[in-house]
């Protein structure tokens, strides 16, 4: 069988062109994000975004100049309406990459220029906090905009899309009622980003499990439980209920502790010791709350509280850990007879005269002399 090459001489010439500007373009490629960087070296920030994203950059630039080429073809080219879908959804696609790699390089640049790893970090965790959440969300929607451009380059998945459209009815009800967890998180991360409730690292209670915000993902967030436990919590929790934030403003805090003692127990002795004992801690109390106050009085017993201010939760554990111990060495071996007693009456009972009513019955039936 002879083949005729006349017959596909147009389709190998647009082959040749495609290839050789392909080539062209991928040469030109890296020399243009070059000159782009010098450029934006005086912008720390778009020289380091420019640095990150240059793999899709360089696919891009070819794809463009091959969409380019096959849209000026003539339609009658074999193939031809093929070749044009196939580029158009490497470029969605290239797109789509290029998006989230600018997401994902701004995040990593932004997390670098404020660690949290120092003792001030409260501006670096509401923009960690802020700049994760929302680049999970910016994600989201990039990724689904690019799935949904490359599927609407298909007539079929149009039509299909109209038809799904005509009939939505209960089918949309059951879509939204089955999607309303990950609506409901996603809409709760964006709340989170802009109300910032909780920031990583914070401090919280929930659950009446003590711990930090390790982790926050788009759909929840993890606690570091003070055990090395994690605590998975959704993110409309934290919308919808109450929990504690420690470091919601700054992470000082004042801590109480509590004790017992007994009602001939001197005061003035145990404040000076409990103020000697935060002297002698500079690296736990901050200088700032070191009060002993008597808050109740039983039959028994007084209750003592004291209160000791710290820079952060741990550190506070820490002190009130420390003072409780040092006052009850303190107690006992200065005031050993003030700890908590339990008193009893040890006297003998005297008898007891018999009733009124009694004597005057005794004294009715007495003969009389």
């Amino acid at each position: 069988m002879e083949l005729h090459w006349e017959e596909y001489l147009p389709e190998l010439k647009l082959l040749a062109t495609a290839v050789v500007v392909v080539l062209i373009l991928r040469l030109i490629a890296p020399w243009l994000t070059r000159i782009a960087t010098r450029l934006a070296a005086p912008f720390s920030f778009a020289r380091d975004i420019l640095e990150r994203i240059k793999p899709p950059i360089h696919l891009l630039i070819p794809l463009l100049g091959l969409r380019a080429i096959f849209g000026s073809a003539p339609n009658d080219i074999q193939y031809i309406g093929q070749a044009r879908h196939f580029t158009s959804l490497a470029i969605i696609a290239t797109v789509t990459w290029l998006f989230l790699r600018i997401i994902s390089a701004a995040q990593d640049i932004i997390v670098q220029r404020h660690p949290v790893n120092t003792e001030n970090n409260l501006a670096a965790r509401r923009v960690q906090t802020q700049t994760k959440v929302l680049v999970q969300t910016l994600g989201f929607f990039v990724l689904l905009f690019g799935i949904s451009a490359m599927l609407m380059t298909f007539p079929g998945a149009r039509q299909f899309g109209t038809s799904l459209l005509a009939s939505a009815g209960l089918a949309g009800l059951a879509v939204g009622f089955a999607a309303k967890p990950v609506l409901g998180n996603l809409i709760a991360g964006l709340q989170l980003a802009f109300t910032q409730p909780i920031r990583l690292d914070d401090v919280v209670i929930v659950e009446n499990e003590w711990g930090r915000i390790e982790e926050i993902t788009g759909t929840y967030v993890v606690i570091r439980i003070w055990d090395d436990r994690r605590l998975i919590v959704p993110l409309q929790y934290f919308i919808e209920r109450p929990f504690q934030n420690w470091t919601r403003k700054s992470s000082d805090l004042i801590g109480s502790l509590v004790l017992w003692v007994d009602y001939a127990m001197p005061l003035a002795p145990l404040r000076k010791e409990l103020e000697s004992l935060c002297a002698q801690s500079p690296h736990l109390w901050d200088g700032k709350v070191c009060v002993l106050q008597v808050t109740e009085a039983t039959e028994k017993a007084i209750q003592l509280r004291i209160l000791v201010s710290t820079k952060d939760s741990s550190t506070n554990w820490d002190l009130r850990c420390f003072v409780r111990e040092k006052l009850i060495n303190f107690i006992a071996l200065h005031h050993p007879e003030c700890l908590p007693q339990v008193r009893a009456n040890l006297h003998e009972d005297t008898p007891k005269a018999p009733p009124v009513e009694q004597q005057i019955q005794v004294a009715e039936h007495q003969p009389s002399v």
